[in-house]
């Protein structure tokens, strides 16, 4: 069964399509403008995590006119209303991509790819940051900073300077031996 909110009204992240996100966001009084169909379009066809200017090109590749700004103020509205996740993590520009399950990232330090991965692999640690400090994991802004396959493959050397810097700035901090 669909959950509504208090107005009776469907939760955009329930929607499944470009037509109903669009619909949704008419009866909440916005619009169905290009920019924004295009927007949804890019979102829609490639799931993946991708910047405000990844997805910019793409809207440029069919409307060269839609401004960047209008690319950033249709994305802050999508997340408002629970359409699309804004995540920074690995130190890189913001990624957006659609609602979806919840899920951790794995974030490359030497190349900035990111991978979702489902959140049961980081129960445990959830589990153990919440009985032990008390600290709540938010699984869709939770990533491990590491090396991806490729890098590996590559033999890229350790993680960069300024890898080894973004990881210890998004980390969580826990420190051994500090009471449970």
């Amino acid at each position: 069964m669909v959950k509504h909110d208090a107005a009776g009204i469907l939760p955009l992240a329930e929607f499944a399509t470009i037509e109903d996100v669009l619909a949704g966001l008419r009866e909440r009084g916005g619009r169905a403008t290009t920019a924004r169909r295009l927007l949804l379009s890019a979102l829609f066809g490639d799931r993946k995590h991708r910047s405000a200017e990844e997805l910019a090109d793409e809207v440029h590749a069919q409307a060269p006119e839609v401004n960047i700004s209008t690319i950033y103020r249709n994305l802050d509205e999508l997340v408002r209303l629970g359409v699309v996740d804004r995540s920074r993590l690995g130190g890189g520009p913001a990624a957006y991509h659609l609602v979806s399950a919840s899920h951790g990232h794995l974030v490359c330090g030497q190349c900035g790819a990111m991978t979702e991965v489902p959140s049961e692999l980081f129960g445990d640690i959830a589990s153990t940051l919440a009985s032990r400090y008390g600290f709540a994991v938010d699984p869709h802004r939770f990533g491990v900073i590491g090396r991806c396959a490729g890098c590996q493959q590559r033999k890229a050397g350790p993680l960069s300077h300024l890898a080894q810097q973004r990881a210890r700035r998004d980390a969580p901090l826990i420190k051994p031996g500090l009471p449970a």
